[in-house]
């Protein structure tokens, strides 16, 4: 697998193009991500969002528009595409597929699982393609996903981190923000966010 990835907009969101068999998946393009993605793709199969929030999905139309090319969703965020819940004015875009929790869906031939997480959103996912994960805004390189924000919710992501702790697998990271990582790495912290998710209100 091939792997691009471009931080977009003010909060430095990481689109990434993931190119496996050579069918090209367009994971999370934010704001401004439109004329980068036009650039580097060969054969576009799917936009596909690790949640909803705007920063993930603000150029999900504009592409698809573009490329005739569906969007896929976990089913839980499909509101935020199109109803602007933070009031940041985001482009709607119409989801194609809302993705049930852990449910893996075949597009062009290619098994992609969508690992429910939620916390950050109600319907926050690992998007898992071969032996890579985007992680989208539930782990960082030494870091988890905020619990605070409307739609957040702080019990929900104690029992994400207790899932994923018990998970195993030599997974490479790619996270929403930052740098790439692996599970291995993350797991070693994920004690100490279950703590102060239990203890931060």
């Amino acid at each position: 697998m091939e792997v691009k990835v471009q931080p977009m907009g003010p909060y430095q969101t990481n689109c990434y193009i993931a190119t496996i068999d050579n069918k090209d998946f367009i994971i999370d393009p934010g704001v401004g991500a439109t004329s980068w993605v036009l650039k580097n793709v060969k054969n576009p199969v799917a936009i596909i969002n690790t949640h909803g929030h705007f920063d993930h999905v603000w150029s999900n139309q504009a592409i698809k528009e573009a490329l005739n090319i569906p969007i896929y969703v976990p089913r839980k965020d499909a509101f935020m595409l199109q109803n602007d819940p933070f009031g940041q004015g985001t482009p709607s875009s119409i989801p194609d597929v809302q993705v049930k929790e852990d449910e893996v869906v075949d597009i062009e031939g290619v098994k992609v699982k969508f690992h429910h997480f939620p916390g950050h959103t109600p319907g926050c996912s690992v998007v898992e393609v071969g032996n890579v994960w985007f992680s989208g805004d539930f782990l960082f390189e030494g870091s988890i996903g905020r619990w605070d924000f409307p739609y957040s919710n702080g019990q929900e992501m104690t029992k994400s981190l207790k899932k994923v702790l018990a998970m195993n697998g030599n997974f490479k990271i790619y996270p929403g923000h930052g740098g790439s990582t692996s599970l291995a790495r993350e797991l070693k912290y994920v004690p100490y966010w279950i703590e102060q998710v239990r203890t931060v209100k």
